[in-house]
């Protein structure tokens, strides 16, 4: 069993809901254990996130026996007025990485 994730101290850039967003974008049949380890939350943590995501529409799920498959709505308008325009498709650009660029080396560069 996985236990509770380290806490993290500090701020960040990124959300929560943005880092479980990505998680899923990454895999669409994801375990919440598996994402709440990947983004370093409770499992509870990101059951509430999902839920906040499928209440607005941003996500959508179907259940396969065991297996839930979620759906992100790529065109749905990010909620902040300051990133009026832009789409989940938009912001999933710049957190979906294939695993071969997530582990390579960042050389430091801009």
């Amino acid at each position: 069993m996985v236990g509770v994730p380290a806490p993290h101290t500090g701020w960040t850039f990124i959300t929560s809901h943005a880092r479980v967003l990505a998680a899923i974008a990454d895999n669409p049949n994801i375990r919440v254990r598996d994402i709440a380890a990947r983004c370093r939350l409770t499992e509870r943590a990101v059951a509430r996130i999902i839920a906040d995501l499928e209440q607005d529409g941003y996500l959508s799920h179907t259940r396969e026996g065991r297996t839930n498959t979620y759906r992100i709505d790529p065109d749905r308008v990010l909620r902040h007025p300051a990133e009026a325009g832009l789409t989940v498709a938009s912001l999933l650009s710049l957190l979906v990485h294939d695993e071969s660029e997530r582990t390579r080396t960042p050389t430091g560069h801009l």
